[in-house]
């Protein structure tokens, strides 16, 4: 017999070793709004069909937690696979790609986009949810998992466990279909009650419950600049032949890491170029006279690095810029708003000093000479310390912060005088053809290293205070994305394969007996996925050099 305590309900109860999550859940009388999809035990992710060996802590999950919703949208991903398999067996998935507001899937048949009836398709899911029937998970050799998967025509994600060298690997199946997914899966279709399938840019775009309102669709709003930038990365990495990690991997093994990193850069740095000369041409054909270039984006996007690296593009186009950072109108601490938890919300607009930051912008926009901020993050407050702003006719502002693309910032500048970008870690590399990478996953990673690095921040501090940036983008700054005139992916081809040898240690230290390990380690088994790549191969320009260090700019 073995204890079980239900952290949900500080229940415990004595149980038969072997049972599974699921087997007891009944014994803990448990009151939630929605089905439970999987748990953490002893603060690891857990499905249900867990089997409990030792006395635990036992924490039941459903889809009103963020992590959980990836796994609901990757079920509602098995049930369109099994349903294409059903009802168009010659039609295949050939990408999946993380969107704001749901999962869109590229459907193919030789090779030229498939002609499906989605409504069809969708009810067909609705029947296999129905049945409540079971999703297992297998666990073989290696060799054989590649096997089943090169017989299902899975040769993507074949390759990939080719690559890992690992004894044991996992695939799951629905009835007769079988694929391999990274991570863990609802059990069973009955959990998976709610979902939306739509046509969207020559593909499907499959929608999930809402993460503020989980008995409704999550509402699907424009999102065609984002479309564009995942389409232009795709084509590109399908000409150099690397879509998904088993392709890097093996790319690395064959000795192409230098090529692939300086390819990688040089799209980069032909995104800056290709900015600045759209600038340029927009005021000196008077078409719009640009005056400020906005560059807004989430938690460690590389916005500090995009500016410097404009900067010096606009400098080739006889264009001085002149910078101004929203962090330095941060208000007086303890001055701001808090959050639902009490705590100072440093991702609100309103932790901004509008009114002195929307005076300064328009005397600068008017060509006065301004003095302006700076803030002294020790102190908790701004101080002036000589600096000024002022624009000549050679000249233009740029202002970098996560909200300036908010239209309220600069609510009172026309718009013929701005020009916005949106900067954000995208991630259009994938795990394979149904396992997408997430981008908030990459950005963590980022802002892991860089806090630890720079800011003698642990792993602990920053996963724990993740959800709570994750909701500050949400409300603030993801909203305006498709305000910009330019959209800009700032995930480097091979830059996971770098950050895995600095990151991984970093997250090793996180300790078990706290909640962050479970955050750490999904974030350990994705990076390890990967064969690394020296940073000694990159550029001291690179982008990526703002988190792992050896810029040759100045911070």
């Amino acid at each position: 017999m073995i204890e079980i305590c239900c952290k949900n309900n500080k229940i415990t109860e004595t149980i038969e070793e072997g049972r599974t999550l699921f087997q007891i859940m009944d014994r803990f009388n448990l009151k939630m709004e929605y089905k439970p999809i999987c748990a953490i035990v002893n603060n690891q992710i857990r499905d249900l069909n867990y089997v409990l060996t030792e006395n635990s802590t036992v924490w039941y999950l459903d889809i009103t937690t963020a992590s959980v919703r990836r796994i609901y949208a990757q079920g509602v991903l098995i049930l369109f696979a099994k349903a294409l398999k059903d009802l168009y067996p010659q039609v295949a998935i050939t990408d999946t790609t993380s969107m704001t507001y749901g999962i869109w899937c590229s459907v193919t048949h030789n090779d030229s986009v498939a002609d499906i009836d989605i409504q069809s398709v969708q009810e067909h899911m609705q029947e296999l949810v129905k049945a409540g029937l079971p999703i297992k998970k297998h666990r073989d050799f290696t060799e054989k998992v590649i096997e089943i998967l090169n017989r299902n025509g899975r040769t993507d994600a074949a390759n990939l466990l080719e690559t890992t060298g690992s004894i044991y690997s996992y695939y799951y199946s629905l009835e007769d279909y079988s694929d391999s997914y990274f991570g863990i899966m609802p059990v069973n279709t009955d959990a998976l009650e709610l979902f939306q399938l739509k046509k969207d840019h020559n593909g499907v775009l499959i929608l999930v419950p809402d993460r503020y309102d989980c008995k409704k669709i999550e509402p699907c709003c424009n999102q065609d600049k984002m479309f564009a930038i995942n389409n232009e990365l795709t084509q590109w990495q399908k000409t150099v032949g690397i879509s998904n990690i088993g392709d890097l991997n093996k790319a690395g093994k064959e000795g192409k890491s230098a090529t692939i990193i300086n390819v990688s850069e040089a799209l980069q740095n032909k995104k800056f170029v290709n900015i600045a000369d759209t600038v340029h041409n927009l005021r000196s054909s008077g078409e719009r006279p640009v005056k400020m270039i906005l560059i807004a984006g989430p938690s460690s996007s590389g916005k500090t690095t995009f500016s410097k690296k404009l900067q010096i593009q606009l400098l080739a186009n006889n264009i001085t810029p002149k910078i101004l950072s929203l962090d330095d109108y941060y208000k007086e601490r303890g001055t701001g708003p808090v959050d639902e938890n009490g705590q100072l919300d440093f991702e609100s607009l309103h932790a901004l000093d509008l009114d002195q930051l929307g005076k300064d912008l328009n005397s600068i926009i008017e060509g006065k000479e301004v003095k302006v901020p700076t803030y002294n993050f020790a102190a908790g407050k701004q101080e002036y310390l000589g600096n000024t702003v002022q624009l000549k006719d050679n000249q233009v502002l740029i202002v970098e912060g996560i909200h300036a693309l908010n239209p309220e910032l600069t609510k009172a500048i026309p718009d013929k005088y701005k020009f916005n970008i949106f900067v954000s870690a995208l991630t259009s590399l994938r795990i394979d053809n149904h396992n997408y990478i997430h981008p908030t996953d990459n950005r963590l990673l980022r802002r892991i290293l860089r806090d630890y690095q720079y800011r003698g921040t642990s792993a602990v501090e920053t996963i724990g205070r993740w959800p709570s940036v994750r909701a500050g983008e949400d409300k603030w700054i993801l909203p305006y994305q498709e305000r910009a005139d330019v959209m800009v992916n700032s995930a480097l081809l091979f830059e996971l394969a770098v950050l895995k040898d600095r990151i991984i240690p970093i997250l090793e230290n996180v300790p078990e007996n706290c909640i962050e390990y479970v955050t750490a380690g999904h974030l350990l088994r994705f990076l390890r996925l990967f064969n690394s790549i020296t940073e000694k191969q990159i550029p001291q320009n690179s982008l990526l050099r703002e988190f792992i260090g050896g810029s040759s700019f100045h911070y």
